[in-house]
């Protein structure tokens, strides 16, 4: 029973009733935008159709006797039937069960930026769940205005970095509306949410097989966490990965893949010009077969946690790959440097939720500047696991092979002006190599460091 055994489901139901029947706590409230239950007339829910939201739209009427709207947002998650989740809606309450598809604008407006930056968090975390939280909570605010809703509520934790997103966005979009997290306030464990699904005949999405981690899943890419995952002493278990088939698993021969970009936008697999959301739906098929994409990662949350988490990314692992291989190959090293750092910043941004920070408008105008020019293709080869380029071509390829043929000269390369370059070029770190030297001797560095303790 998930956890929950004979002996154990009694003593859980009289745990939930104990918590969940009082009336809606009169806590002080500690930002301005949290519902106080007089405020709360008809609410938004954010509604998967999980375990989570669906005790949560049952909850939210029984505690606040509020009126309930939810909102499905697709944003291209794999196996999803969304007339079933719409119908579990209404037999729960709903009044309305709203789906919006989101795929385009997700891929187009927030997808593509992440791939012109490269945005990796702690070059590992391709931010699909980050990315997708503004604009979930953008499309809250849009449902609640239409449908006459005075608050949102949503079903993240206090301990997780998606309350801070969906939050923080959509205080800033209108701060009229009211906010109700309730897996803050009711602070159940998992097996206690499935009891109290059970006593109140709330239909558990998956029976009886419910995932034991924590699951997140996009076009983009998919995440798991908790349970046996948190155990960083072990390796990721095997019943972990569901889109991308483990390396030593995967096809036994390695498979080109061309990808074709214009202004840093990805336009083509293999000389097919496709549409954003089917080349990177196509690159998830490919790069999932070849075992390319698992991430095993420890990161720094918002909240101040270290976590881990295991992400399967095949198309961002990809489409990443193949812009910043192309995105090398037609920008100076001046430029390439300089926005390694850049880079870096973006994905900060973006995973902390500040997707409205005027400074992340001025680092895509930059990313946008230099992705003028990143037009070409890179040809990957995949092996399970791996992906790597081998072929690469641009019209506007810093790469002249006159120039780089070893052993010749002419066009704009002297092998004769090498020696003015190099003389002027280590000037000033041959100067301090001979002044110090006068000034210590050798061993200088070691005697310095006596002095200072």
């Amino acid at each position: 029973m998930n956890g929950v055994g004979a002996c154990g489901v009694r003593p859980l139901l009289r745990n939930c009733a104990a918590r969940m029947s009082a009336e809606p706590p009169d806590k002080p409230r500690t930002a301005s935008y949290e519902a106080s239950p007089e405020q709360v007339g008809r609410v938004l829910l954010l509604y998967s159709g999980g375990l989570d939201t669906s005790v949560m739209l049952h909850w939210i009427q029984e505690r606040y006797g509020a009126e309930m709207v939810t909102l499905t947002v697709d944003l291209g998650q794999p196996g999803e039937d969304w007339g079933v989740v719409t119908g579990k809606a209404e037999q729960l309450g709903a009044l309305e069960a709203v789906v919006a598809d989101a795929r385009e604008a997700f891929a187009r407006d927030y997808v593509l930026p992440a791939i012109k930056a490269n945005a990796l968090y702690g070059g590992g975390y391709p931010l699909f769940t980050a990315l997708a939280r503004p604009l979930i909570a953008t499309l809250a605010v849009e449902a609640a205005r239409n449908h006459g809703c005075d608050t949102i509520a949503h079903g993240c934790t206090g301990k997780g970095n998606d309350q801070v997103r969906i939050e923080g966005t959509i205080a800033a979009l209108d701060p009229e509306l009211k906010i109700i997290a309730p897996v803050r306030d009711w602070q159940m464990g998992r097996e206690e949410e499935i009891a109290y699904a059970r006593e109140h005949s709330i239909p558990i999405k998956g029976g009886s097989a419910v995932s034991p981690y924590s699951i997140d899943d996009n076009l983009w890419g998919r995440s798991s966490e908790g349970r046996a995952i948190e155990h960083l002493d072990q390796p990721p278990p095997d019943d972990v990965f569901r889109l991308v088939t483990p390396p030593e698993r995967a096809a036994d021969e390695a498979q080109l893949v061309r990808v074709g970009f214009e202004r840093g936008c990805p336009v083509s697999l293999d000389g097919e010009t496709l549409a954003l959301v089917e080349l990177i739906e196509r690159a998830a098929e490919i790069g999932a077969r070849h075992g390319v994409g698992i991430v095993d990662h420890v990161e720094d949350r918002i909240v101040g946690l270290k976590v881990r988490d295991l992400y399967e990314v095949p198309a961002a692992a990809i489409l990443m790959s193949a812009h910043r291989e192309l995105e090398n190959l037609v920008c100076t090293i001046h430029q390439n440097n300089f926005k390694r750092a850049l880079e870096s910043h973006w994905a900060y941004l973006c995973y902390a939720g500040l997707w409205l920070e005027p400074l992340r408008a001025d680092l895509d105008a930059f990313m946008d500047s230099v992705n003028r020019w990143v037009t070409g293709e890179v040809t990957l080869k995949l092996y399970r696991g791996s992906v790597t380029p081998v072929a690469r071509n641009s019209p506007y390829a810093l790469y002249d092979r006159s120039l780089a043929t070893f052993g010749e000269s002419g066009g704009d390369f002297s092998q004769h002006a090498s020696p003015g370059f190099i003389e002027l070029f280590t000037l000033q770190s041959r100067l301090a190599h001979r002044v110090r030297r006068a000034a210590g001797g050798k061993g200088t560095e070691k005697n310095d460091d006596k002095e200072d303790r």
